[in-house]
């Protein structure tokens, strides 16, 4: 069965990334970008915009995908994770819903955390951060 997400890959105005902490498996106490599944019907954007806003209380516009990736589950679930760059429109940074923390990390600090499986990789390959990205960061 394959279970469709969204992620949000937001940078500030100082180019460091908002990453939540998770509370809950799958990833509990792993660093990711806000996201989660998307609701039968609702369109990837409106999912990107309603988990960022569950999880860190920022308000954001979605903007183009930066990449997919498929993540195996429990009882051979396959979570289909589309993530999409996002800027921040208004809100006030605070840990909600599923997310023990929220926070803004450089992409020198990013590299140093412990972060969801693949997403480091996945950052990299869709030059979100590393070479090719303008950021100083190396993987």
């Amino acid at each position: 069965m394959r279970v469709n997400c969204v992620g949000a890959i937001v940078h500030d105005g100082s180019g460091r990334m908002l990453l939540i902490r998770r509370g809950h498996p799958p990833g509990e106490g792993l660093w990711s970008v806000p996201g989660g599944r998307v609701e039968p019907g609702e369109p990837d954007a409106e999912a990107v915009v309603r988990e960022v806003l569950e999880e860190t209380g920022l308000t954001v516009t979605a903007g183009r995908l930066a990449g997919t990736a498929d993540h195996l589950g429990p009882g051979g679930l396959v979570y289909e994770i589309r993530d999409y760059l996002a800027e921040v429109s208004g809100g006030t940074l605070a840990a909600g819903d599923d997310a023990v923390d929220a926070r803004w990390f450089t992409h020198e600090e990013l590299v140093r955390l412990p972060l969801a499986p693949g997403l480091l990789e996945a950052l990299v390959e869709w030059a979100v951060i590393g070479p090719g990205s303008g950021s100083s960061a190396t993987a």
